[in-house]
């Protein structure tokens, strides 16, 4: 059963006085529209001729009625524009309804209208559109909420719950338009990128989400299940396997943007399912990735922003390159203060243990290493700053390194203490990748659902013959954060996962009962559209007295009125 609230019945009943009247509120043809409202303010005043035969449409926001004449507001997607209607100049004979009962009583905020008419300026200087015909595009039957601002446009009364926003991204889009800012900047973000692979001559492409062995990356999948071909599958953890099929089959450069999902916790810079972007190039390596990289994120924040420094919580993060470099090691000897680089696993649990790091028996030696970095490193790692050469069981698919045994070809980009690229010269020899499958299978043998499965499709593609690749994958969402000044993947996300909403559990008869109502007067209470105790309580004592009257007498039932003293006693039970 759905519960109303007395501004939602309210606008049911205009929506169907509306039909009554002959007036669909939701038509089906289409409605002209040759402006916006950010063009009518941009360029109204240079080109005034260009504005005489407007027609837009948007969503009511505001309105005053004065008598036979009235201001309002409407919003479409690029902004706000005040509208001036008189009643004459909508009802062009006698019949005057459709200004006096339509517009004044059964129109509402939120509701979406069409109006043409002609741009002129107010003795107040506000541009504004002099309607001369309105019509209704589509009724609104829940009310937005109510966002005050002050004069100089502060919000001091707005929507600004964070649960609710995130799971009513449309009422913050609606009430909140600044917010549309931040996906903006997302969508130039990945258009700038795109054409930075494009003008070089890199092949976008789209791999398989459902894949029947998750590989790529250390992390645990979802999985689900074909019906038809009777096979368990997964939601990808990353492309990365696929994308090298096709270096594989002899494209020079291939890339993606494409979702990826993760059986993992959720936090303030995780979500089960997030963009990555992910850039495969043959006869590369990760050192000319990391100059690659520099030049990219260099290339698109001046883009976005016109500079390459952008403001992030208290500081300022400058993109430009060069970056600085440091290895695994290096950096926790200088902010661990603990050189781990000849260290076994006994050996590193000790240090573990000594830094009062969690572990748990399942972690092999390159989990260790990476627990003291995200525990004692990262939060240092402010400017950009790419960490490289880790050990080579923290990275199943990187190519050894070529001077330093026990160490691979990798980097991480760290920004602002968290890590938003990864990249190596990739493992392209197939003996050295099957043994660092296995590997990972002793690790998944242990107790460590994050291990890489093997995948032998993968492997036979690699005896074919790879050439000398480097790959990158770069985290959209926490490039997004970073260049909005956002703290939290939620902002950055149009709908991020959230716990399902909690049910409102309805109250029985027998719920009322207990609080003293009679059964006669459960009936009374319903129609006063009180379903749950919570509703109930929420009532002013004086108002539910003269409404339970009211509503008795109305629906001429044989039991007596209730005091205002049993009234007071059924709230305060």
């Amino acid at each position: 059963m759905q519960i109303l609230s007395e501004q939602e019945l309210e606008r049911r009943k205009d929506r169907e006085e509306l039909m009554k009247l002959g007036i669909d509120p939701y038509p089906a043809e289409t409605f002209p529209i040759n402006v916006t409202a950010e063009d009518i303010h941009r360029n109204y005043e240079n080109r005034k001729n260009d504005y005489k035969n407007i027609s837009i449409a948007g969503r009511l926001m505001s309105r005053r009625i004065m008598g036979s004449a009235s201001f309002a507001e409407i919003q479409d997607a690029t902004g706000r524009l005040q509208i001036y209607i008189r009643r004459d100049d909508i009802c062009k004979g006698e019949d005057k309804s459709f200004y006096n009962t339509v517009f004044k009583k059964l129109l509402g905020i939120g509701d979406f209208i069409g109006v043409k008419g002609y741009i002129f300026t107010t003795q107040t200087g506000e541009i504004s559109l002099h309607v001369t015909e309105l019509k209704i595009l589509s009724k609104s039957v829940k009310p937005l909420p109510v966002v005050k601002r002050d004069d100089q446009g502060n919000i001091y009364d707005g929507f600004t719950d964070p649960e609710l926003r995130y799971r009513q991204r449309y009422v913050d889009l609606t009430v909140n338009p600044e917010v549309k800012q931040v996906f903006l900047i997302r969508s130039k973000i990945i258009t700038n990128m795109r054409s930075y692979f494009d003008d070089r001559g890199w092949l976008e492409v789209e791999t398989p989400i459902l894949q029947q062995v998750h590989g790529g990356a250390a992390a645990r999948p979802f999985n689900t299940h074909h019906n038809t071909l009777d096979m368990p599958l997964y939601l990808r953890i990353a492309n990365e396997l696929y994308l090298k099929r096709l270096i594989v089959g002899g494209f020079d450069g291939v890339y993606e943007f494409g979702k990826m999902f993760r059986n993992e916790g959720m936090d303030r810079t995780h979500n089960p399912e997030f963009t990555s972007l992910e850039i495969y190039v043959a006869y590369k390596d990760y050192v000319w990735m990391m100059e690659m990289v520099e030049d990219l994120l260099e290339k698109v924040t001046q883009s976005i922003h016109g500079t390459t420094t952008v403001s992030f919580g208290q500081n300022e993060i400058n993109f430009a390159g060069p970056y600085r470099r440091l290895t695994m090691f290096e950096s926790i000897k200088e902010y661990a203060g603990v050189d781990v680089s000849e260290m076994d696993e006994e050996d590193l649990r000790k240090v573990c243990r000594d830094l009062s790091i969690e572990i748990d028996d399942s972690m092999g030696k390159g989990k260790l290493i990476d627990e003291i970095f995200g525990a004692k490193v990262e939060d240092h790692l402010i400017q950009p700053t790419y960490i490289i050469d880790y050990p080579v069981e923290m990275t199943p698919l990187a190519k050894k390194h070529r001077s330093k045994p026990g160490l691979v070809e990798r980097f991480e980009l760290f920004v602002n203490g968290k890590e938003i690229a990864n990249a190596y010269s990739e493992l392209n020899d197939p003996i050295d990748q099957r043994e660092r499958f296995e590997e990972q299978l002793k690790l998944a043998a242990r107790g460590d659902d994050e291990a890489m499965a093997m995948d032998e499709d993968f492997l036979r593609s690699l005896e074919y013959g790879m050439p000398p690749t480097s790959g990158l994958g770069i985290g959209i969402d926490r490039l997004t954060m970073l260049l909005t000044n956002k703290s939290t993947i939620q902002e950055v996300l149009f709908f991020p996962q959230m716990r399902p909403e909690k049910k409102i559990k309805l109250a029985t008869d027998e719920d009322f009962v207990e609080l003293g109502i009679p059964l006669a007067l459960v009936a009374v209470i319903r129609e006063l559209n009180i379903h749950t105790i919570e509703q109930l309580k929420e009532y002013d004592v004086n108002k539910l007295f003269n409404d339970v009257c009211g509503r008795r007498k109305k629906m001429k039932l044989d039991v007596p009125n209730p005091t205002k003293e049993e009234v007071e006693a059924w709230l305060a039970s």
